[in-house]
């Protein structure tokens, strides 16, 4: 099979759903900061008229296929090093497409947050996508690089600093200003349609290790319930991400041969603050997300909830992206000594939906195609295939910065 590596190809990137609401922010950003580079890249959906409209009168080629015509599909990713997909729900509109770049050695990113899809994928095409060189990489969004890089920073520094890894990590947030993703929410509804239809994969949602082939750690179900984390001085909430992140730093860790140690524990939560009101903001999320998984699981309430909640393709004004933003903090625990405990910090400088999200996958995209990466082909996640790569890239032109906190 012919790999990227060692074939001509006219593009660096294809940006596969160019017309969508992300798609959109990314080609603006791409072009913005990459227009006059050295970057060979185009745009890519099924209707022209569409994508000429988000051109306008830029000089980026534009190409057609459909998401559920495998021709047209091999024809485009084989034009390519590199496919930036924003098409979700990608267990809808993406199988094809992974099928093809896995075929043809074309490299691959995406925004999803579907762990069901993702587990499908890597057991279909893990096998052929190691043939043909191509690296499959999913996840490049907010769903889950402040998660997997986050980690992944701070376990460098626990290493750097102590020789050893930290054997607990916790992940909590601390602020945002932005909107829900419509897309976001769609895969979610498409989730919880599926395992209305079949309750077994409820039962394999739950799994801590799903996205794992062999390695078992120390991680139990996730936690709903709000509760007081002493190592923050505050209450706990569950965070609606950490079901597709908590499983991506796990898969990173068996991706790099247990570098985080075999026994490492990992969770995520959203601080609500302290006292009474802490209480209460934790018992609040708590019961709204169990109120939102359980109308969401009923086919009548769910077809309420998608007519008031964001659609794909909606989302918010430039403005409320730029004014938009996140924070997060996470904890390492050293093994033995609690003394040489370390805190990160992680921010992005836009809403965490969009602004931020086509920033980060923008530059995934460019480190697949024009970084010198560690691993060949294969299914990975951000950290494992790309980790120093975009703790430079982040800082440096996405505005999502990792900082160790003295």
């Amino acid at each position: 099979m012919p790999s990227t590596e060692t074939t001509e190809r006219p593009f660096d990137i294809i940006v596969w759903g160019a017309s969508g609401f992300t798609g959109r922010i990314v080609v603006d950003y791409m072009h913005r900061e990459y227009g006059s580079g050295n970057l060979s890249w185009a745009v890519a959906g099924r209707n022209p008229a569409k994508l000429e409209s988000v051109v306008g009168q830029r000089d980026i080629p534009v190409l057609t296929a459909d998401s559920h015509d495998s021709d047209s599909l091999e024809k485009l990713v084989q034009q390519a090093r590199v496919i930036l997909t924003t098409v979700g729900p990608y267990a809808r509109y993406g199988s094809e497409l992974v099928a093809a770049c896995a075929q043809h050695g074309t490299h691959y990113c995406d925004l999803t947050g579907e762990s069901l899809w993702m587990r499908e994928m890597i057991t279909a095409h893990q096998q052929t996508a190691q043939d043909s060189g191509a690296r499959i990489v999913h996840t490049c969004g907010f769903d889950s690089i402040p998660s997997d890089i986050g980690v992944y920073f701070l376990q460098k520094e626990m290493q750097a600093r102590h020789g050893v890894p930290a054997r607990h990590i916790k992940y909590r947030t601390k602020a945002f200003k932005g909107g829900f993703s419509g897309g976001t929410i769609d895969s979610m509804m498409a989730m919880m349609e599926a395992g209305q239809k079949d309750p077994t994969l409820l039962k394999q949602l739950a799994n801590p290790y799903l996205l794992n082939d062999t390695l078992r750690g120390a991680d139990g179900p996730d936690r709903f319930s709000p509760y007081f984390d002493e190592d923050f001085d505050a209450w706990v909430g569950p965070f609606m991400m950490a079901a597709i992140n908590t499983r991506v730093v796990r898969r990173t860790n068996e991706l790099l041969n247990s570098a985080y140690g075999e026994d490492f524990r990992y969770d995520e939560g959203s601080l609500t603050g302290s006292g009474a009101k802490g209480f209460l903001g934790a018992t609040g999320i708590g019961v709204g997300s169990g109120l939102f998984a359980g109308l969401a699981s009923l086919p009548l309430t769910r077809r309420g909830l998608q007519k008031v909640l964001p659609k794909p393709g909606e989302g918010p004004t430039p403005e409320q992206q730029e004014n938009g933003f996140f924070e997060v903090e996470l904890r390492a625990k050293h093994p033995l000594d609690e003394s040489k405990n370390l805190i990160a910090s992680v921010k992005g400088d836009r809403d965490p939906g969009y602004g931020s999200t086509a920033k980060m996958i923008a530059e995934s995209a460019l480190a697949l195609a024009h970084d010198d990466l560690p691993v060949a082909g294969g299914f990975w996640t951000p950290a494992s295939a790309m980790g120093d790569a975009l703790l430079n890239r982040l800082p440096a032109n996405a505005g999502v910065t990792f900082e160790i906190v003295e």
